[in-house]
């Protein structure tokens, strides 16, 4: 009787032992990096849509400006939407940049979304760490979100690339959002 109560009360030897903290310690690293992972993919859903808002907002003004173009032509009026028009056309390039690259064009711009005007001095900053946004302080600051007005030959139409570059956390590659505005000129 005695030597069953003695193989009743045995314990854990110590191998048993380092084996489960080994088994304990490799679930818990494995399921921290699950949860690391998860979160980069977050922040990176999180970024892109913000950025997408900006590049949308970015789209709609272009839109106004032409539709208010449009409406006032063949006399559009300067110092209102209509008039910022011109302002678009002086910016046309010939062609658009190679997309994924993080430098924007000399005449790239942007628009002010608050007052609906080109911003084509604005100051456009490419090496952006958290996400592309247009800052409007004054001057509008833009970090890492432009637009590149590209005139088409003989053809009566402009198409506007929207362009968002900024190095997302995690990633050694910057991330690049693009869309492209086609507009028909009267």
């Amino acid at each position: 009787m005695l030597n069953k109560v003695k193989q009743l009360q045995r314990g854990d030897t110590l191998i048993e032992v380092l084996f489960a903290v080994t088994v304990f310690s490799l679930v818990a690293v494995g399921a921290l990096a699950i949860m690391n992972s998860s979160m980069e993919t977050a922040q990176r859903s999180l970024e892109i849509s913000l950025v997408r808002e900006q590049m949308d907002a970015q789209a709609e003004s272009i839109r106004y400006i032409h539709d208010a173009y449009v409406a006032a032509y063949p006399n559009p009026v300067a110092g209102q939407a209509s008039g910022e028009w011109a302002n678009i056309v002086a910016n046309q390039v010939p062609q658009a940049s190679v997309f994924g690259t993080c430098n924007p064009p000399s005449r790239a711009f942007v628009i002010n979304t608050s007052t609906v005007k080109v911003e084509a001095r604005s100051v456009i900053t490419s090496n952006v760490q958290t996400y592309a946004q247009l800052r409007l302080t004054t001057p509008v600051t833009s970090e890492g979100l432009w637009v590149e007005a590209v005139k088409t030959s003989g053809l009566n139409y402009i198409d506007f690339h929207i362009r968002a570059c900024w190095y997302s956390q995690g990633l050694s590659v910057p991330m690049t959002l693009g869309t492209i505005v086609r507009l028909y000129v009267p």
